[in-house]
């Protein structure tokens, strides 16, 4: 029996065994249309040209942009980037995969789940993932067809800042603060660890602009690989994953896209509080930063340092955007852009002191919206832009759909093919996102059109707090409404909005 076969008769058996639920759709083993090289960007939020940032340098991502749609309103289901790529990847949300942090593996809670570049490889693609696309730690195995592949060079490339991280280190070993990784949990069947215990993060400063090429850091050596692995599969159909770690914490990139930009070029945010009657469990600390040598241990970061952090952040975004631009020119150079999806994304957003928020970790806009382009080879919409609601759930079911393979049951996305063809085409009405506090807090969050509405509770109980921005008359979200009594039906209108979304998307 050869492969094709085999695979039929796999199908065959499972449907006839009455199989339901997250299960490969593998009709046949022939490959799909195009290509995909698939580009997750960590902690990117909408800081691009293409977005309509005027002081961001992103040639190469504006590039893509204008070759294929912008989604100006793309919702990540978790900002956080475990939660994040694993609801991404699997199309299934926070709820259903028990994903909420950055040491449970979704295999736990959905075993049989059937992943992006697994539904791929199942359909005759050859599946590769560099350098960040799940989180560390969460890979997946069975997604690829060849090991996943990480750089091996420091985060750092200052001789100074390896000594100070390397001395913080042994600081922490001494004082008995530092805890090594431990595997807790494990697949019986496959060894893969489901739950771990992370190493304690270990961080020095929070930047650094060394005189140094590209690839002395990983996402120039990444860019490379990506090349490499182009060359080695221009006559195959392929799934490349392609992660870049910046502009993530610390702010870390090569000299030259720093002095890319004056330092008189910007501003602190202007809402630099917590909303109007915000209820405090939404708010958060922001202890990512703080850990970060130099950075205050309680209260707003100066403004000298906050002026030097928002650089930062364009620094690495224009770094990243540079390694971008070197990966889709191969894909030129080979002649396989025209026969390839190019699908790049933001995990997640980032707060650059809006609200007095740094770092993700909220259910805020400036968290949760986060940058989604998507260029079809073909496509007759290219350099449009859609205001239309998306969720990083759809990318799942929008890549099967456009390449031409089976879309697997049990997807909580829908594809975004309508919208391609039709930028001011809909597929839902709402998007949703969430994020835990302690004491088994949950807060849902729901984006419409106008308005966010949020409730935080114990699941099952009343709400600890509620909020309602409406971006209509109050486009930051500074003023929480919830509380106001001419928005008592407005409110009640949303919760129940908010509760039959989240019921429709669970899997039943």
């Amino acid at each position: 029996m050869n492969r094709r076969e085999f695979l039929k008769a796999t199908a065959m058996a499972g449907a006839l065994a009455g199989i339901a639920g997250i299960m490969p759709q593998i009709l046949d083993a022939e490959e799909g249309k195009y290509n995909v090289l698939f580009i997750a960007v960590d902690d990117l939020r909408t800081q691009l040209g293409c977005y309509g940032c005027p002081t961001a340098k992103t040639p190469n991502i504006d590039a893509l942009a204008a070759s294929g749609m912008v989604f100006n309103h793309a919702y990540c289901q978790q900002a956080l980037c475990t939660p994040s790529r694993t609801s991404l990847l699997t199309s299934l949300r926070p709820d259903t995969t028990k994903v909420y942090n950055l040491t449970t593996h979704f295999r736990k809670a959905v075993p049989d789940a059937v992943a992006l570049p697994e539904q791929f490889k199942l359909n005759g693609y050859h599946s590769q993932g560099l350098s960040k696309i799940y989180h560390p730690g969460m890979d997946d195995p069975q997604s690829w067809s060849v090991p996943h592949w990480n750089p091996s060079v420091p985060g750092y490339a200052d001789p100074e800042s390896l000594t100070a991280l390397a001395d913080k280190k042994a600081q922490m070993q001494k004082e008995g603060k530092y805890q090594s990784k431990k595997v807790l949990e494990t697949d019986p069947k496959t060894g893969l660890p489901l739950e771990i215990q992370r190493a304690t993060p270990v961080r020095a400063l929070a930047w650094e602009a060394a005189d140094v090429p590209d690839n002395a850091l990983p996402d120039g050596v990444t860019a490379d690989k990506a090349i490499e692995c182009l060359q080695q599969l221009k006559d195959k159909r392929f799934f490349l994953g392609v992660g870049f770690l910046k502009p993530h914490l610390p702010f870390v990139a090569p000299k030259k896209y720093w002095d890319m930009y004056a330092d008189t070029e910007f501003t602190l945010a202007d809402n630099p509080f917590p909303p109007r009657d915000c209820p405090e469990v939404a708010l958060y600390q922001w202890g990512e930063l703080r850990s970060y040598i130099g950075m205050p241990q309680e209260g707003p970061v100066p403004k000298r340092k906050a002026l030097q952090l928002i650089k930062g952040y364009h620094a690495c975004a224009s770094y990243t955007d540079a390694q971008v631009g070197k990966v889709v020119a191969e894909l030129e150079r080979l002649g396989l852009r025209d026969n390839t999806i190019i699908v790049l994304f933001g995990d997640h957003g980032w707060q650059l002191g809006e609200h007095g928020h740094w770092c993700k970790h909220t259910n805020f806009e400036e968290a949760t919206r986060a940058p989604l382009i998507v260029s079809v080879p073909g496509m007759k919409n290219k350099g449009r832009k859609s205001d239309s609601l998306v969720e990083f759930v759809d990318i799942y079911p929008t890549l099967c759909d456009l390449a031409g393979i089976p879309t697997p049951k049990g997807l909580a996305g829908k594809s975004l093919r309508p919208i391609i063809n039709d930028p001011k085409a809909k597929v839902k009405e709402v998007a949703l996102s969430q994020y835990p506090r302690a004491n088994k807090v949950m807060g849902h969050s729901m984006r419409t059109e106008r308005y966010r509405y949020t409730e935080w509770a114990v699941p099952g109980e009343a709400p600890v707090g509620i909020e309602l921005y409406d971006y209509q008359t109050d486009p930051e979200g500074n003023v929480n409404i919830a509380g106001k009594p001419e928005n008592k039906e407005l409110v009640a209108k949303m919760s129940k909005m908010l509760k039959d979304g989240w019921k429709s998307a669970l899997l039943k």
